[in-house]
C-alpha cells in the first residue's frame, strides 16, 4: 500500500490522510500545491506566532485541533474520527504527556451540528474558553485545556 511519509516526523501515514496521525502535521504529496490560506493568530506558548492553516487541509465540515501550550506546542490533530480522545493514556488519539492530564481526560465528539468536548471524569478537569465543563459545543475559535496543554478548535468552512 503507498504511504505518504510525514516530513516533520517521518511517520508513514496513508496517503489519503491530510494530518500526520502521529504529530499532528500537515501532510502535502510531492507536486501538490494549496493556493488557498487562511492565517489565524494563535499565541503559541506565549508568544504571538501566526499560524497558517491550509483550508484545502481542512475538509469542509471537519474540525482541527492546535495545541497552543505545552510540550508538542503547534501540534495539529484533525477530527477526522466520530470519537477523539485525549489524555495520557497511550492508546489516546491524542496523546498528550503530563501529570496534570488525566489517562483518559476528555473527548471530543462529532456531533449532528458540529463537536462537543466532554471531560471523561478526569481528576482535573476540562476547560472550555477558561470555564470548566462536563461536555459543552465547540465553535470556531474556541480554547480547550487538559491539564497545562491548551488547544484551540478550528472549524473546516462548509
Amino acid at each position: 500500500m503507498a504511504e505518504a511519509t510525514c516530513a516533520h516526523c517521518g511517520h508513514p501515514n496513508p496517503l489519503t490522510g491530510k494530518f500526520c496521525s502521529s504529530c499532528g502535521a500537515a501532510l502535502t504529496l510531492a507536486g501538490q500545491e494549496h493556493d488557498t490560506t487562511v492565517s489565524v493568530l494563535v499565541p503559541l506558548d506565549g508568544s504571538a506566532e501566526e499560524l497558517a492553516a491550509e483550508l484545502a487541509d481542512i475538509t469542509p465540515g471537519l474540525g482541527l485541533l492546535v495545541v497552543t501550550r505545552g510540550p508538542n506546542s503547534g501540534s495539529r490533530f484533525a477530527l477526522d474520527e466520530p470519537l477523539i480522545t485525549a489524555g495520557r493514556h497511550p492508546d489516546s488519539t491524542i496523546f498528550l504527556d503530563d501529570i496534570t492530564v488525566s489517562r483518559r481526560h476528555a473527548e471530543v465528539r462529532q456531533v449532528e451540528n458540529g463537536y462537543e468536548v466532554a471531560d471523561s471524569g478526569s481528576l482535573n478537569g476540562t476547560y472550555l474558553n477558561r470555564q470548566r465543563v462536563e461536555s459543552a459545543p465547540l465553535t470556531h475559535g474556541d480554547e480547550i485545556q487538559i491539564g497545562t496543554f491548551k488547544l484551540i478548535f478550528l472549524a473546516g468552512l462548509s
